[in-house]
C-alpha cells in the first residue's frame, strides 16, 4: 500500500521504541484457538520458504554459469547466505501474522464489501470522511528529504466487485524525476469508512545513455486488486476511529498485507503522550490540530516486521504528516487545495 508513503513494518511499539511484535500488538485470545487466521499465517510461511528455495536454485544456476572458479565459489556462498536469511525472514513474517491474528481476534478475514453499502457518486457522498476527503479534484503535496509526493483525486472510477471506486493518483519524484507512479482505488462506504480496493504501482528508473532519457518501468511490485488471486479489500481509514482499534487495510496474501492501529483521536502538540510529538513540526501541528482533534495511526505490515510508521490526520485536511520513528524520516504536507488552512502551511 502506498496511499502516500510506503508502509514498512510492525515491530516498533506503537508508543515508540523497539519491542517484539507480540508486545507491540498484544497477543489476543485468537492465538489460543488456532483458527483459520493462524492457519493462513502458517501456510503463507510455507509459501515464503518455497519461494526462498526457488530463488536459491535460480541463484545456483547463475553461479554455475560463471567460468571463474573464485567468482563461482563466492556466488555459491552468497546464495547460501541469502537462503538462510530468507528462511529467517519467513519465520519472522509468520510470527508477525500470528500476532496480528491475536490482536484482531478474527478467524477468517471476511470484510463487508457489499455494493449496497458504498456510494457510487463521489460528487455527492452520503457521509464524507472528514479525515480522508475524497472530493474529485482534491490534491495534496508532501516533501521529505529529496522526495516530493503529489496526490490527486481524479475524475475517474473503477468498478471492483460491483463497488464504484475513485481513482487517486500518487506520484513520487526524487530530484525532479518521477520514480513511482501509482493509481490507488478507494471505495467510500455510506457510513463514512474509506475502503482500499487495490492499486497499480509502477516503479520507474532512469538509465543513462538512453535517448531520449525517459523513466523506464522496472517493476509492479505491490500491485493488487480486490477479487483477483484471492485479494480482499481493507479499511484504509475508519468512519468512526476509536483508540486501540486495529484493522486490516489490504489483504493480498504474500503481496500486500498492511494494517493499522488508532493511537489517538484527540491529538494536539504537547498532549499527554510525548511520544506522539517526536519528529512532529510543532508549527504544523499547532495549525492543524488546534482543537486537539487530530487522529494518529500506527501503520505496519507483517511482510516487513522490523518497521513502523505513524500517520497524522487533520479534520478537513486529511493526512498531513508521516513519521518513521526508527530513522526520523518525515514526510510533511506543504500544499493542498481542500481547506483554507492549506494557504497557511509552514515550510519544512
Amino acid at each position: 500500500m502506498r496511499p502516500v508513503f510506503e508502509v514498512r513494518g510492525i515491530a516498533r511499539a506503537f508508543a515508540g521504541g523497539a519491542v517484539g511484535v507480540g508486545l507491540a500488538l498484544g497477543a489476543g485470545p485468537a492465538l489460543a484457538k488456532k483458527g483459520a487466521c493462524v492457519a493462513v499465517a502458517s501456510s503463507l510461511s510455507d509459501a515464503c520458504k518455497s519461494e526462498v528455495k526457488d530463488d536459491f536454485f535460480t541463484r545456483k544456476a547463475v553461479c554455475l554459469n560463471l567460468s571463474d572458479e573464485a567468482a563461482r565459489d563466492a556466488c555459491f556462498e552468497e546464495a547460501k547466505a541469502s537462503r538462510q536469511e530468507g528462511n529467517a525472514d519467513c519465520g519472522d513474517q509468520r510470527d508477525a501474522r500470528r500476532d496480528l491474528c491475536g490482536e484482531l481476534a478474527e478467524d477468517r478475514y471476511e470484510p463487508d464489501f457489499a455494493p449496497a453499502g458504498f456510494d457510487a457518486d463521489f460528487a455527492n457522498l452520503t457521509h464524507p470522511n472528514p479525515y480522508f476527503p475524497l472530493g474529485i479534484g482534491n490534491g495534496w503535496q508532501y516533501v521529505g528529504g529529496d522526495e516530493t509526493v503529489t496526490i490527486e483525486v481524479l475524475d475517474e472510477t473503477k468498478l471492483i466487485e460491483g463497488v464504484t471506486c475513485i481513482v487517486v493518483n500518487d506520484r513520487v519524484e526524487v530530484a525532479g524525476v518521477v520514480v513511482e507512479d501509482t493509481d490507488d482505488w478507494f471505495g467510500q462506504k455510506k457510513e463514512g469508512s474509506v475502503f482500499y480496493c487495490g492499486e497499480i504501482s509502477q516503479a520507474l528508473e532512469l538509465f543513462p545513455g538512453d535517448v531520449p532519457l525517459l523513466p523506464e518501468l522496472v517493476e509492479l511490485e505491490g500491485s493488487w486488486k480486490a477479487g483477483r488471486d484471492g485479494a480482499l479489500p481493507g479499511t484504509l481509514f475508519p468512519g468512526t476511529p476509536a483508540v486501540g482499534q486495529v484493522y486490516r487495510q489490504e489483504f493480498a496474501p504474500g503481496n500486500a498485507e498492511d494494517a493499522a492501529r488508532v493511537l489517538s483521536t484527540s491529538y494536539g502538540f504537547g498532549g499527554p503522550d510525548p511520544t506522539l510529538d517526536e519528529h512532529v513540526p510543532q508549527a504544523l501541528a499547532d495549525l492543524l490540530c488546534a482543537a486537539d482533534d487530530c487522529v494518529v495511526t500506527g501503520e505496519f505490515t507483517p511482510l516487513s516486521p522490523d518497521g513502523f510508521e505513524r500517520k497524522y490526520y487533520a479534520r478537513g485536511i486529511g493526512l498531513f504528516l508521516e513519521v518513521n520513528p526508527e530513522d526520523a524520516e518525515v514526510l510533511q504536507l506543504v500544499g493542498c487545495n481542500v481547506d483554507p488552512l492549506c494557504g497557511s502551511l509552514p515550510t519544512p
